[in-house]
């Protein structure tokens, strides 16, 4: 049986479930890379220069552990998911640079996905991406639906009960039902921001746990339906750019309309797309003043004391926002 590894970095929490589904029906063996550790992005950022961005250097770290594990390593190069909407280029040239400064990888499958470019050449890509392990294009087309099913599940888990990536994978890996119940918990913080940064605990220094700890029930972009999101984006920015914009601009601006006591966002130190979306959502909060707004900025260097002191400094800020509201209602 054919191994293909995935790396557990940049969109593995966007797209996990649909790989897995689609190289599990061409009969391949999926293996994972374990969770980001600090020996994982030192090894990562060995391989590039240093103003490569973290996210790339977390997923370099992945590729090196994935080496002697697998047959194959799955790094699509996903270029736009919308027409006219765009990703950021750290994602177009992905399998070339992993190639150039990993070449010890196993073979790299990569698959441009480019929806510009028509459903004809979409098409072409899937069933190019399938013929290291068949040559039946009916097979391969089966294998597809299947992940396209998964993949909209997994959606639904999210946008439905209220579950986060790496929940909505454990509850489809372990076959548990999901508690819809869950999402009656208050007083609620938001999160937003791309999930390569919101649940790789490692990089991030465990802000969602620290959350839940400290009593307040976390939102994030993937709980929330489409229609909300494109509404929020809008009436922010107009048309979108950037593909993954909806996790930045569009969860956030929804958040900060209400129904949350604050939002924080997070980005990676470098990135100019995000460097934009989150001014765009600061400048939102400062306009409309009526939730708690406090941006998080990562990169290889951050140090938990810093997290942690800014996490508590922001949370003490809600609790004494509500303290006065309530008197002021006295």
């Amino acid at each position: 049986m054919k191994r293909v590894g995935i790396p557990r970095a940049l969109l593995y929490y966007q797209y996990y479930p649909m790989w897995r589904a689609f190289f599990e029906s061409l009969g391949a063996e999926v293996v994972v890379s374990p969770p980001t550790t600090q020996a994982v992005l030192s090894a990562g950022s060995s391989r590039v220069v240093a103003d490569t961005c973290l996210p790339v250097k977390v997923f370099c770290g992945h590729v090196l552990s994935l080496v002697h594990r697998c047959d194959y390593i799955f790094i699509p190069a996903v270029r736009s998911v919308r027409r006219r909407i765009y990703n950021c280029s750290k994602f177009l040239g992905l399998p070339d640079m992993t190639r150039a400064v990993i070449p010890e990888a196993p073979v790299v499958l990569d698959v441009d996905i480019d929806i510009n470019l028509g459903k004809r050449a979409l098409y072409q890509a899937i069933y190019r991406l399938g013929r290291p392990f068949t040559w039946n294009p009916l097979r391969i087309r089966r294998a597809a639906l299947a992940a396209w099913q998964a993949y909209l599940r997994y959606r639904n888990l999210m946008s439905t009960y209220g579950l986060t990536p790496p929940q909505a994978m454990a509850s489809i890996t372990n076959n548990i039902e999901a508690d819809p119940g869950s999402r009656v918990q208050t007083p609620a913080v938001a999160v937003v921001g791309h999930p390569y940064l919101l649940y790789d605990e490692m990089i991030n220094h465990r802000i969602i746990p620290r959350l839940v700890q400290a009593g307040y029930r976390v939102l994030t972009p993937e709980m929330l339906g489409a229609e909300a999101v494109e509404s929020a984006i809008s009436r922010i920015v107009g048309r979108p750019y950037w593909t993954y914009e909806e996790e930045v601009v569009g969860a956030g601006g929804h958040y900060l309309e209400g129904g949350v006591d604050g939002v924080i966002g997070v980005m990676a130190f470098g990135c100019g797309p995000d460097s934009l979306m989150m001014d765009m959502l600061r400048r939102r909060a400062v306009s409309q003043r009526s939730v708690p707004f406090m941006s998080l900025t990562l990169e290889e260097h951050t140090a938990e004391t810093g997290i942690i002191t800014r996490l508590e400094a922001f949370l003490d800020m809600i609790r004494r926002g509500k303290r006065k509201r309530a008197e002021v209602c006295v």
